[in-house]
C-alpha cells in the first residue's frame, strides 16, 4: 500500500508558511522604503539579498520566486514591508525629524 505523511510546521517567530510559500516581515527604516535598498536577508538555506524598491510603503508585498519551501515547484518567498521609524530619543534626531516636518509638508491622511 502507499504511505501517505501529513507534515506540520511548528509556528516560527519570523517566517509562517502557506502551502509551499514562506512569508516574512520585513522591517525597513523610512531611508530605506523612500530611497530604496538592498538588503540581506537570512533564510536557513543561506542569506538572500533583495532590492527594495524606491518609494516603497508599509504592507507593499515583494515576491522572491523559488526562495519558499522546496519541492517541485519550490514555494517562493513573500516579504511584507513594514516601515519602522526610528525614536526621536536625541536632540538631534528630534531636531531630523522637525526638519522633515517642515520641508516635507507631508499628510498621510489627506489624498492626493
Amino acid at each position: 500500500g502507499d504511505l501517505l505523511l501529513e507534515v506540520h510546521f511548528k509556528p516560527h517567530p519570523r517566517f509562517r508558511i502557506d502551502e509551499r510559500n514562506l512569508y516574512l516581515d520585513l522591517p525597513v527604516t523610512p531611508w530605506e522604503a523612500a530611497l530604496g535598498a538592498i538588503i540581506p536577508i537570512d533564510l536557513p538555506g543561506g542569506t538572500v539579498k533583495v532590492r527594495i524598491p524606491e518609494g516603497s510603503q508599509s504592507g507593499r508585498q515583494l515576491q522572491v520566486r523559488g526562495k519558499g519551501i522546496p519541492g517541485e515547484p519550490p514555494g517562493d518567498m513573500i516579504l511584507d514591508i513594514r516601515i519602522v521609524t526610528p525614536p526621536a530619543n536625541t536632540a538631534r534626531a528630534r531636531e531630523l525629524y522637525e526638519t522633515m516636518a517642515r520641508e516635507l509638508a507631508f499628510n498621510p491622511r489627506q489624498r492626493s
